[in-house]
């Protein structure tokens, strides 16, 4: 593992997520919501990878945010953040397996709101990180 590997994942969560706002932007309300989930993941699988030299295989944010829980070793402040955040969690969740195998189309209430919580949990990653 090297800081360049670390920053390029980092560097392309980032840019889904400016991917997502665009995508919002231009009324692509379905490839927004998707992009905000991809840009967690990648985020948090590059942060358990500068952690570990590892990148994890899984795709679920539940999953991933778990696994950087018990890296960091800050488990009241994740599990604060997962429980007031729940819903958004599992939504999140959701556009990655609708993407690929459910006709559900989403709305720019529904895209805004992801794209403002994959935000969040990045900045929240962020914050708990600098703490450790």
């Amino acid at each position: 593992m090297s800081h360049n590997e670390v920053a390029l994942l980092r560097d392309r969560a980032l840019r889904m997520l400016g991917s997502g706002r665009r995508s919002l932007h231009e009324g692509d309300y379905d490839i927004a919501a998707f992009m905000a989930d991809q840009a967690v993941q990648l985020y948090l699988k590059s942060v358990i990878f500068e952690l570990t030299g590892e990148v994890p295989r899984v795709h679920a944010v539940r999953q991933l945010i778990s696994a950087l829980k018990d890296l960091l070793d800050n488990p009241n402040l994740f599990d604060d953040f997962v429980r007031e955040n729940r819903s958004l969690f599992i939504r999140l969740e959701e556009t990655y397996i609708s993407s690929r195998y459910m006709p559900r189309r989403y709305d720019r209430e529904e895209a805004e709101e992801l794209l403002d919580f994959a935000e969040k949990v990045i900045k929240f990653v962020n914050s708990v990180k600098g703490k450790g």
